[in-house]
């Protein structure tokens, strides 16, 4: 039940990061699902990308109610070029080791966060 709970919580907080900033899965849930859920960092990104799926389902059917919001040429360019990069770099990840992963997602997130602290 507690960890049914947490995993709630964990969904709660991603849907509403991935609503407002367009984040959530990879930059709460990953850690999240590692250090609360006690997964593997490979589990925690296989899971948390399948979450992503209905997250931004949701998202962008409410996003889809104002006209304009969504520029449709840029999303389907983009998650075409996505879905080959995600494709070959699933493969990637099953070919590191976790602690590889957790140091080069560390990394990923201090630096995206410090050029968004300096750059605003």
């Amino acid at each position: 039940m507690k960890l049914t709970l947490l995993t709630i919580l964990i969904g709660l907080a991603a849907g509403l990061l991935g609503a407002l900033c367009g984040v959530g899965g990879g930059i709460l849930m990953v850690p999240a699902f590692v250090g609360l859920l006690g997964h593997h960092h490979k589990q925690a990104v296989a899971t948390s990308l399948a979450v992503i799926i209905i997250t931004a389902i949701a998202a962008t059917a409410n996003n889809a109610r104002t006209p304009g919001m969504i520029d449709w040429k840029t999303a389907i360019i983009a998650a075409i070029a996505s879905a080959v990069a995600a494709w070959f770099g699933s493969d990637l990840m099953r070919s590191l080791s976790n602690p590889v992963l957790t140091r080069i997602f560390g990394c990923l997130l201090l630096a995206f966060g410090a050029r968004m602290l300096w750059k605003g």
